[in-house]
């Protein structure tokens, strides 16, 4: 079965029905968007800007295109075959793939990362937005890897957080949690910026702002899910 899956044929072919299915459910649902002051600047912005989302929250976050506008987008995908169907239903959703991965050197060694972070570092100095997924590809589950800090370093660009929740979704049965909207249902999507990482920053520095912009996102992730649940303004 699941080489029957990783075929070209039928990832192919489910990516276009997976692509049209999310297209068509993101629009029934009734969005609402928190604090994207900042984003919209930097979004308008010539500049590059890197933004970040839970692996879980895939399915979900193809919404922010209407956030994006006309700037520039990229999402890091793994090299993996799961990562080809993913590859192929966003890129026909309007947001095209970087292969590799975006962690740590040790951790990318034969799996594109060196390669993918140069491709993001010249997309971000075009003005790009470049989308991270930093817990993934495999987790630990919304547990920030250290790519997106080394990034930012490397790049200069400013980093933002968005979570998205909304109100009626499958959860999968996956190291992350996925969730797959369901239509008709209320969505959220709050923003949080979490700045830059220095050039000349340290390791330790780095790793105090992995810490930091963890917090950040799974904060904005709760937040998200807490005014659906209208426990939080």
């Amino acid at each position: 079965m699941k080489s029957l899956f990783r075929s070209a044929l039928v990832q192919g072919t489910l990516a276009i029905l997976l692509a049209t299915y999310l297209d068509v459910v993101l629009a029934t649902i009734r969005w609402r968007y928190v604090d994207t002051e900042a984003a919209d600047t930097a979004i308008a912005s010539p500049n590059g800007v890197i933004g970040c989302f839970w692996h879980g929250r895939i399915a979900l976050a193809m919404v922010c295109r209407t956030v994006l506008k006309d700037k520039p987008r990229r999402v890091f995908i793994s090299l993996s075959r799961d990562g080809d169907f993913i590859a192929k239903a966003v890129d026909r959703m309007g947001v095209p793939a970087i292969r590799g991965s975006a962690g740590a050197k040790t951790k990318t060694k034969g799996k594109g990362g060196a390669k993918a972070l140069r491709q993001a570092l010249t997309f971000l100095e075009e003005g790009g937005c470049m989308i991270i997924t930093p817990d993934g590809p495999r987790g630990p589950n919304q547990v920030m890897q250290d790519g997106v800090v080394t990034m930012a370093r490397m790049s200069g660009a400013p980093v933002f957080m968005f979570g998205l929740a909304v109100s009626s979704a499958i959860t999968l049965k996956s190291w992350d949690k996925g969730k797959l909207p369901l239509p008709f249902g209320r969505g959220c999507a709050v923003f949080a910026e979490a700045g830059h990482a220095p050039r000349d920053a340290d390791a330790e520095t780095l790793e105090v702002l992995r810490l930091d912009w963890q917090r950040r996102l799974s904060a904005a992730q709760t937040r998200a899910e807490g005014i659906l649940a209208g426990t939080c303004d």
